[in-house]
C-alpha cells in the first residue's frame, strides 16, 4: 500500500525537516520520499487543514483489563481506543486477573497484540501478585519483552522491597515506576482531604499520603542510584521533590495525567461518580503548580492512566464508586483545550520522545527509508467524544458531548494507517 501525506508539518526535532511543510510518500512500513511536492500518485492520499505529523504518541501508564476484566476492556478495543487518540504503543498495567508477575503472562500480552492497530508493551509486576511481599520474576519478564516493572494501582508499601527492585533493575538498566501513595495515611478517603471534602461531608485523602511516598521514593533512588518514573503526580510539594532531585542530576523522571491538568477538587461537588479518580483531584492550586510543570519542562511526560470501569461501578453512590477514568481519546484535546499556545516541540515531547528515550524505544525520524511509525493530527480541528465514537468498552467519562480543540486525524504503525473517521 502507498500512502501519501499532503502539506503537513513535520514535528520531529530528530529529522532534517523538522518544522517544514512536506508531502510524504509512504510505502508499506517505510518512508519512501520527503519533499516539498510530490508529484506522484498513491493508492491513498491524506490532506487536512493544519496537518501536522510527528513521531507516534506514546501512554506510559493505562489499563486495558485484559485478562479478568474483559467486560470493561479488551487488548483489541483497548488498542482500537489508544488508536483514535492518537497514541501508536501504549504500556499496559500489569494489574490483571492472573497479575502480570511471570513471562507467561507477558508473553501472553505480546501474543495477543501482533494484528492490533497500537503497539502493546507489557508492564512487568514488581511483587507477586502485586501484594507487595516478594518480588517477582523481573529478570525472566524483561527478557519476555516486560518494558518496566510497576505494581501499577497498587504501590509498593515496603521500602526494603523497592529498595532491592531499584537495585534488581540496574542489571539490565530497567526503570521502576510508582503510583506514589502512602495507603496507611487517608486509607478510607473518597476525595482529596481539603475544604471541599469537608463541606462534601466526604472523608479526605491528604497530600500528604503522595509527598511523603515522593520523598521516600526519592531517597532510595539516590541510595540505588537507579532509574524512577513517578506517575500521577497531583501536588505542588510533590513536583517541587522531583525538581529538586533533577537538578541533583538523579535519574528520576514524573507524569501527569490530563485530568488532573483540567479539573480540581472543586469540579467534584455534584458528586459526579467520573470525577472520582485515584490519586484523587486537588486543590487549584496544586492544578496550577502541575500546569506551570508542564510549562517549565519539569513533567517529562503525559499519562491518561486511562482505567476502564463498569457502569456498575459508576452509577451508584459516590462513596461505592470505583475510581477510573477512560482518557485516551481525550487526552490531546484536553492538552490543547489547556495550552492552545503550547510550543509543538513541547507537545511532542509530553506525548512521545521523552518516553520513548526514557524507556530505550526508537525515535522515528521523517527521512526517506526510515520505519513509518507516525502520529497526524490537527491543532485546529475539534474532537467531540459520543457514545458513537467512543472505542472504549466503557463510558466512564465526563468529557462526553463536550467539544475541545484539536483532532487526532489517523496513526500509521507496523505499515497500517488507521484513519480516524469519528472525530
Amino acid at each position: 500500500m502507498q500512502l501519501i501525506i499532503r502539506q503537513a508539518l513535520i514535528a520531529s526535532p530528530d529529522s532534517p525537516d523538522h518544522g517544514q511543510i512536506r508531502d510524504i510518500l509512504v510505502e508499506g512500513d517505510t518512508i519512501q520520499q520527503v519533499a516539498p511536492h510530490i508529484s506522484t500518485q498513491a493508492d491513498h492520499e491524506i490532506k487536512a487543514d493544519g496537518l501536522t505529523i510527528s513521531p507516534g504518541w506514546i501512554d506510559p501508564f493505562c489499563h486495558f483489563c485484559d485478562p479478568g476484566h474483559e467486560h470493561r476492556e479488551t487488548l483489541a478495543s483497548g488498542a482500537a481506543t489508544a488508536a483514535a487518540g492518537g497514541f501508536t504503543r501504549v504500556f499496559l498495567l500489569p494489574n490483571t486477573q492472573p497479575v502480570a508477575d511471570n513471562k507467561a503472562a507477558i508473553e501472553y500480552t505480546l501474543s495477543k497484540s501482533n494484528t492490533l492497530p497500537t503497539l502493546l508493551h507489557p508492564l512487568g509486576a514488581i511483587t507477586k501478585g502485586c501484594q507487595g511481599k516478594d518480588l517477582a520474576e523481573m529478570y525472566d519478564m524483561h527478557h519476555s519483552g516486560a518494558i518496566a516493572f510497576t505494581d501499577g494501582l497498587t504501590a509498593v508499601q515496603q521500602p526494603g522491597l523497592l529498595l532491592k527492585a531499584l537495585q534488581y533493575v540496574k542489571a539490565f538498566s530497567g526503570v521502576v515506576i510508582q503510583l506514589p501513595v502512602d495507603k496507611s495515611i487517608g486509607a478510607h478517603g473518597l476525595m482529596n482531604e481539603g475544604i471541599i471534602s469537608t463541606r462534601m461531608g466526604l472523608p479526605g485523602i491528604p497530600a500528604l499520603a503522595e509527598e511523603i511516598m515522593v520523598k521516600r521514593d526519592l531517597d532510595l533512588l539516590r541510595y540505588t542510584q537507579s532509574q524512577l518514573h513517578i506517575t500521577g503526580i497531583t501536588t505542588e510539594k510533590s513536583l517541587n521533590l522531583i525538581r529538586d532531585a533533577k537538578q541533583e542530576g538523579w535519574k528520576v523522571t514524573c507524569s501527569v495525567t490530563p485530568f488532573h491538568l483540567l479539573f480540581c477538587d472543586e469540579d467534584l461537588q455534584q458528586y459526579n461518580t467520573n470525577l472520582k479518580v485515584f490519586p484523587p483531584l486537588r486543590n487549584s492550586s496544586d492544578r496550577a503548580a502541575l500546569r506551570e510543570g508542564i510549562l517549565d519542562g519539569t513533567i517529562d511526560c503525559i499519562s491518561t492512566h486511562h482505567l476502564p470501569q463498569h457502569s456498575d461501578q459508576k452509577q451508584c453512590e459516590f462513596e461505592y464508586a470505583a475510581p477510573g477514568m477512560i482518557g485516551l481519546q481525550t487526552c490531546f484535546p484536553i492538552l490543547q483545550h489547556i495550552f492552545p499556545e503550547l510550543p509543538l516541540e513541547r507537545l511532542i515531547a509530553l506525548l512521545s520522545t521523552n518516553s520513548r528515550k526514557l524507556f530505550q524505544l526508537p525515535v522515528p525520524s521523517f527521512q526517506e527509508g526510515q520505519t513509518a511509525e507516525f502520529t497526524l493530527f490537527s491543532r485546529q480541528g475539534t474532537t467531540t467524544l459520543t457514545p458513537s465514537n467512543n472505542k472504549s468498552l466503557s463510558s466512564n467519562s465526563p468529557l462526553f458531548n463536550q467539544t475541545l480543540p484539536g483532532k487526532v486525524v489517523g496513526t500509521m504503525v507496523r505499515g497500517s494507517f488507521h484513519l480516524n473517521q469519528t472525530v
